[in-house]
């Protein structure tokens, strides 16, 4: 069991080659972090059973109040929700906090249970990441799908 940063040691069909008018940042980014191979971006988490499972972007950072919270970590939080089948994280220019978080793209496993309810759905998931990650984590607006 362990976790880090998706590598790839072979370039595979479809694959990156550049970006248009800037060879030197496609460099910097996908192949300058790990010589030798290609860095995706991504975390991962290898089971001993040798599975993947994907954790997030890495890059991917929300700053609130002077906070760097990455949305992998929100996200995780809140697909532990009985109801919600997935989420994303974003960010968005807030007037105070420099930038707020936001829940979006939370598509339900069950409407059956009670959580046809928007607002009871968002309050919950403000509380369980009020708990698991800290207070300021709790996103402001809650989106369903």
């Amino acid at each position: 069991n362990t976790s880090g940063a998706l590598c790839i040691s072979q370039a595979w069909p479809g694959m990156a080659r550049t970006i248009y008018n800037d060879h030197k940042r496609f460099l910097e980014t996908y192949l300058t972090p790990y010589p030798g191979f290609f860095f995706t971006g991504d975390g991962v988490y290898r089971t001993s059973e040798g599975y993947y499972q994907l954790t997030g972007r890495l890059d991917d950072i929300i700053n609130i109040s002077g906070h760097r919270l990455g949305t992998a970590e929100v996200e995780d939080v809140v697909n532990h929700h009985a109801a919600v089948a997935e989420s994303a994280v974003i960010g968005y220019p807030h007037e105070i906090k420099g930038e707020g978080e936001m829940l979006a793209f939370l598509p339900l496993k069950c409407l059956s249970q009670g959580y046809c309810n928007a607002d009871r759905l968002a309050a919950e998931l403000r509380e369980l990441i009020s708990k698991k990650i800290a207070k300021y984590a709790a996103p402001e607006y809650v989106q369903v799908t």
